[in-house]
């Protein structure tokens, strides 16, 4: 990674796959607008590309902070890895008039899929064999069930949700409450908005609504239409830097 030279577009792969692809861009765009103007995300649910993306800032220095900042971050649940990505966008070839289409190694890729059991017809389907279609079942399964193995500890026995990245502890030494589908978010820098905090949480499935504490800066509550669908929020949420001082600490609001 140390020989790419930065860049204005960043790679990010280890997404989870099973997250839709309009959601995926929606969700990105959110959490990577907060360092800067963004011109392109790009997401493909091809075989090959899934659990990547590329997003495309204004300038180097965005892109940077990106990849500093949110690197290892827990996004549905898998740390996400950034580096500079080693071509130019799309968006910014046309825009520099040096756009040439990509075709080449089309057919080269083609024949390496069908050894590992991916056959390419035409009208554009793709059948996989018995064996390809184990391989992308297994690595599904093992994530898939490690995630909610998580939240059904949260929802089921009131264990705390662990973020991948440290996050940073309560200042309250009382024992965690019970779920609950409302969310008590606290350590917001000052000029946080509801709009901001709704950018983020409405990603996830069941979001209803931001409650900003507006005799109380630095706090807000945030409710989904079930306890679970909140655990997978603060499961997902959990220690995200909104500034490089802040990191949002995230727990049940009291019943």
């Amino acid at each position: 990674m140390s020989d790419i030279v930065p860049n204005q577009t960043i790679y990010v792969n280890n997404l989870n796959e099973k997250v839709k692809k309009e959601e995926l861009k929606k969700a990105l765009h959110a959490i990577f607008s907060q360092f800067g103007k963004i011109l392109d995300v790009v997401c493909l649910k091809t075989f090959r590309l899934r659990g990547q993306a590329w997003i495309v800032f204004d300038s180097v220095t965005s892109a940077t902070n990106a990849l500093r900042q949110l690197q290892g971050f827990p996004f549905y649940d898998k740390a996400v890895r950034i580096s500079y990505a080693h071509t130019k966008s799309d968006v910014l070839t046309k825009a520099d008039g040096t756009f040439v289409p990509r075709t080449k190694d089309r057919e080269k890729r083609k024949g390496e899929d069908r050894v590992r059991g991916i056959f390419y017809h035409k009208r554009g389907t793709i059948t996989f064999s018995h064996a390809a279609l184990k391989e992308r079942a297994d690595k599904r399964l093992l994530v898939w069930t490690g995630f909610l193995f998580k939240v059904f500890l949260a929802f089921e026995f009131q264990m705390p949700i662990v973020a991948q990245a440290a996050a940073p502890k309560a200042s309250a030494s009382a024992a965690p409450a019970p779920p609950h589908k409302i969310l008590f978010v606290e350590n917001l820098p000052g000029a946080t908005n509801d709009r901001m905090l709704a950018k983020l949480f409405q990603q996830f499935p069941g979001y209803q609504e931001v409650r900003m504490v507006e005799a109380k800066p630095g706090i807000a509550f945030v409710e989904f239409e079930s306890d679970m669908q909140a655990s997978v929020a603060m499961a997902g949420l959990q220690g995200f830097k909104i500034t490089a001082q802040n990191s949002m600490i995230i727990s049940y609001a009291k019943k």
